[in-house]
């Protein structure tokens, strides 16, 4: 909205200074400092609030070093994260873009759904939440929007080089088109194209992509969200986690939306996309701003309300910038979390069918239980992983060039 504000009066009234709204890295800058302070400003009043009304998360009983002081720790703190992305995109975004509309969309939506499964624990007392299969139904229909969006509406579109250039040291883009292409790492040419898996169907192939991309939207939306679920099972991890992945995304939605970045990097331009550097830097700043309250010991959980969110947030974003084929590198924290849930669980059924008893591959999962039972303190734990964190970070930006 201010950006709205500051627009109308750099146009009409030439009041020094206005223009700079005009910057995205100025707007960015701007929207981190404003989560940061919503975060921090709000955070207090917050958790008073949900002590008062009794909002305690109930532990279950794991054996796990330190877990019953845990009981009674103010959950739903994940509507102070949901507060401090959504009030300075509001502030400093432009609302007409349709990344950051599909965006604000995933937030809400996620949260919702987060924000209905706290809901049913706390107030109802009903340990299991929301049942699985309204989540899974949730994140498919937010799936079939952002997918049907990103590949039906005429402003979601990429430029490609062309052979000609303007000059010795700068390509020319072509004209803006519909494509099903995304970046996949390693590969020298770095694109794939969704229609391609249509091609048996002829030249009407491109048609019928969406059959293959929004099912990909789909599945990226729900396995994303659950990592990042997953990983909220001790103080810190997805908050600090989703923080990390959160800086790459805004890094990589820069050069991708600009056009001179996007030349230097042989990349393709993605008009529209540089908005999302807003967005993202909100993102950032909720979570730090959040890892304030959430870093051991906890003073507050932000439940599914958060974690979900985060999730859903980062698999939109990533799809909207054509990263998807890198959440498996940047997002390996949250995959290997649910590997270690899926291994651990076909594993158990398998040796329990084939022996009689049920054995583990891990002594807990997710995977940070693992090393809680092996003796590690929480906090060593949550450091190393966000150093892992980091490292896959490094890697993900590497792939840009390493080809």
């Amino acid at each position: 909205m201010l950006y709205y504000l500051f627009e109308y009066l750099d146009k009409h009234y030439d009041i020094p200074g206005t223009g700079v709204f005009q910057y995205i890295t100025f707007r960015a800058a701007m929207s981190i400092i404003a989560s940061l302070l919503v975060s921090l400003l709000l955070g207090k009043r917050v958790i008073q609030y949900l002590l008062k009304k009794q909002v305690g998360e109930s532990i279950r009983d794991l054996g796990l070093e330190g877990q019953k002081q845990k009981t009674g720790t103010p959950t739903m703190g994940g509507l102070l994260i949901l507060s401090a992305i959504i009030i300075p995109t509001l502030l400093f975004a432009r609302l007409d873009n349709i990344y950051i509309l599909l965006l604000l969309i995933s937030t809400i939506w996620m949260g919702l759904i987060g924000f209905l499964d706290d809901y049913i624990k706390v107030f109802r007392k009903n340990k299991k939440g929301l049942r699985g299969v309204f989540k899974v139904l949730g994140q498919i229909g937010l799936g079939l929007i952002v997918g049907g969006v990103l590949y039906f509406h005429p402003d979601v579109v990429i430029k490609e080089k062309t052979t000609n250039r303007v000059s010795t040291d700068a390509a020319l883009f072509g004209q803006a088109h519909k494509s099903t292409k995304t970046t996949i790492p390693f590969l020298k040419n770095n694109e794939l194209d969704y229609s391609q898996a249509m091609r048996w169907l002829g030249e009407d192939a491109v048609k019928w992509s969406w059959l293959i991309f929004i099912p990909v939207v789909i599945f990226i939306v729900a396995a994303v969200s659950n990592g990042a679920n997953l990983a909220d099972g001790i103080d810190g991890l997805a908050t600090g986690t989703s923080a990390i992945i959160g800086v790459t995304l805004g890094i990589l939605a820069y050069v991708s939306g600009s056009i001179v970045f996007a030349d230097y990097l042989n990349i393709m331009y993605i008009p529209y996309s540089g908005e999302m550097v807003i967005f993202m830097a909100a993102f950032v700043g909720a979570c730090i701003g959040f890892l304030w309250y959430n870093a051991y010991p906890a003073q507050v959980f932000m439940g599914d309300t958060g974690s979900l969110s985060l999730g859903g947030i980062v698999a939109v974003f990533a799809i909207a910038i054509r990263k998807e084929l890198l959440i498996p590198i940047l997002c390996g924290i949250f995959l290997v979390e649910n590997l270690s849930v899926v291994l651990q669980v076909s594993y158990f059924k398998y040796t329990r069918k084939k022996y009689g008893e049920g054995r583990r591959i891990f002594r807990m999962s997710p995977l940070h239980h693992h090393y809680q039972k092996a003796g590690f303190h929480e906090s060593k734990i949550v450091t190393r992983f966000w150093i892992v964190g980091i490292m896959l970070a490094v890697l993900t930006m590497v792939t840009l060039k390493l080809r």
